[in-house]
């Protein structure tokens, strides 16, 4: 029974499941040489130097990253950020910025000097704009100019007019004051090579004198520059603000279009105007419609120069047309109502007519015509458009505030005044008439010129000495003499070639007037004066409304182009 039980198998040796246990075998082989090939590969990766710059940067990069200029570069010369952008750069950006073959070694307050030998006859040689030694240097010594302000790009230098000189743009914004925006300037270097080969910059030109490197607008780049997602404007690029079309007669038949006629808002304040637009623009999001829009304004009397209601202004004037398209479905009206002409009767599309403001967006949101025409009547104040937004819609439609930017031929003479004072500078907001006769802050203000009531406010609040940008109301600025003692002042009127008729502002707005000249009209003024004082240090208001625009829910002073 022993030797008998000794010679027996097992269940494991059975014929029948060999096959099963050499495949069990073969798994445990595999599992067992995957394993030593990854200790291997971990052993040899933690040990194992590589050439890659990234972990084993040349004394080139370490000299670059490590020299005053904090500026990263990318070795294709197309977009060099700084700063703080290197510090939240995604992993792609990183892996672009290292590769710097191109770097070449510099040292705060020295550039290397090539022998004598080389150097004779070739510090006579034109700039190259392109060599990365000219742009460090250009580089170096524009974040030392402009100390109040952060760099986020720049782009690479493009040769100027003559054989000295190079023209190179960046972004920035100014490191204080109130501002979401971005900012775009290009400007003229003039380079000086010595007998050593030793490159210094002479001089740097004035706001965007550097046209060479102000680039055109590439096809289908939205405006603006999106930073976490929020798209932001960039103010000192091209604009491209040209009137949407509709692609083809099937996409025109196809779309659901909403439009308002009629009523009582033309002519008044730009703060009216926009309360009701933007009631209109929320309902066209609301119904998911295009909305079709009159791009031509009338001015009230309160901001023109001849004191009269003007027909005729163009909505791109005062506000980023270009932003609006990209960012909501609209259409111009003239445009509108040639396409529907055409294409209405033959393909179907039908018009549902709305009269009654008290039909709330919510009531139409089953209304499958082509067009909703909502028609106002001409009994003030109920035929205003923004009485659809009123009552239990207010809950529901949510004006799209974030949709409206300032105009930025408007905020590119913001960001010319501001970069004239380096952006170093405190500001301050008067307002004259009878606001100020009745403010406790200003007792007797429009009959009193003595320095004490001016200087006594600002006393202890702006050191002396100081740039101060005075917005005011004032036409007579001789009043504001007493300040000069005390500090540099600087007014709007001050800058008034920024948009006479040899100013760049003059000419894009006669082209989009089709060749009228436009006037610099009051709303303008009050634009730019407000944007203006918004990017000062310091910034004392003697009032809350500083321009009508800036009151409870019509808040464009604070929106996006601020």
């Amino acid at each position: 029974m022993l030797g008998r039980s000794g010679l027996s198998r097992t269940g494991s040796f059975r014929p029948e499941n060999l096959g099963q246990n050499a495949l069990h075998m073969i798994g445990h082989l595999c599992f067992t040489l995957f394993v030593i090939g990854v200790l291997v590969f971990t052993i040899i990766a933690a040990t194992y130097e590589p050439k890659n710059p990234i972990f084993h940067p040349s004394s080139k990069i370490e000299t670059f990253l490590t020299s005053s200029l904090n500026a990263t570069f990318r070795s294709d010369n197309t977009v060099v950020g700084t700063g703080e952008d290197f510090m939240v750069s995604n992993q792609t950006a990183f892996a672009t910025f290292i590769n710097a073959k191109d770097v070449v070694e510099t040292k705060e307050g020295s550039t290397d000097e090539i022998s004598l030998s080389r150097c004779e006859g070739y510090w006579k040689e034109p700039i190259d704009c392109k060599d990365p030694e000219v742009f460090h240097l250009m580089m170096k010594v524009v974040i030392e100019r402009f100390e109040d302000i952060h760099f986020y790009q720049f782009g690479k230098p493009a040769p100027g007019p003559k054989a000295n000189t190079c023209d190179m743009a960046w972004r920035f914004r100014p490191k204080e004051g109130k501002t979401v925006a971005f900012f775009k300037d290009y400007r003229r270097f003039v380079i000086k090579r010595s007998k050593k080969c030793k490159l210094s910059v002479v001089s740097i030109g004035d706001y965007h004198s550097g046209v060479n490197a102000r680039k055109k607008k590439r096809k289908n780049q939205k405006p603006g520059f999106e930073q976490g997602g929020v798209p932001l404007p960039v103010v000192g690029e091209p604009i491209n603000d040209s009137l949407p079309l509709v692609e083809s007669e099937i996409a025109f038949s196809r779309g659901k279009y909403l439009i308002y006629a009629g009523g009582g808002d033309r002519c008044k304040n730009m703060n009216h105007y926009l309360w009701s637009f933007l009631c209109a623009l929320g309902e066209a999001q609301y119904l998911n419609r295009t909305l079709v829009m009159d791009l031509t304004l009338c001015l009230s009397s309160i901001y023109t120069l001849s004191n009269e209601d003007e027909e005729g202004k163009d909505f791109r004037f005062y506000f980023d047309f270009e932003h609006l398209k990209e960012t909501a479905s609209v259409l111009d009206q003239q445009q509108f109502w040639e396409d529907w002409n055409k294409w209405q009767r033959q393909d179907g599309l039908t018009l549902y007519l709305v009269e009654d403001s008290r039909v709330t967006p919510m009531q139409l949101s089953e209304v499958k015509d082509s067009l909703i025409m909502r028609k106002f009547g001409s009994v003030e104040p109920d035929n205003y458009w923004y009485r659809v937004c009123e009552g239990e819609t207010e809950s529901v439609i949510r004006r799209p505030w974030h949709l409206v930017w300032k105009s930025r031929r408007l905020m590119d003479i913001v960001s010319a005044i501001a970069s004239r004072l380096n952006w170093d500078y405190d500001s301050v907001h008067i307002v004259r008439g009878d606001k100020a006769r009745n403010s406790d802050l200003w007792p007797n203000l429009a009959q009193d010129t003595s320095p004490n009531t001016l200087i006594s406010t600002l006393q202890g609040k702006i050191e002396d000495g100081r740039n101060v940008y005075v917005a005011t109301n004032e036409p007579n600025m001789s009043f504001f003499d007493p300040l000069k003692d005390k500090y540099s002042t600087h007014f709007l009127e001050d800058y008034k070639d920024l948009w006479d008729e040899n100013s760049e502002w003059y000419s894009l707005t006669k082209e989009l007037n089709y060749g009228i000249p436009v006037d610099f009209d009051g709303y303008m003024r009050a634009s730019v004066d407000t944007e203006v004082f918004f990017r000062g240090k310091k910034q004392i208001e003697t009032f809350n409304d500083l321009t009508d625009d800036c009151k409870e829910g019509v808040n464009t002073c604070n929106t996006a182009t601020s």
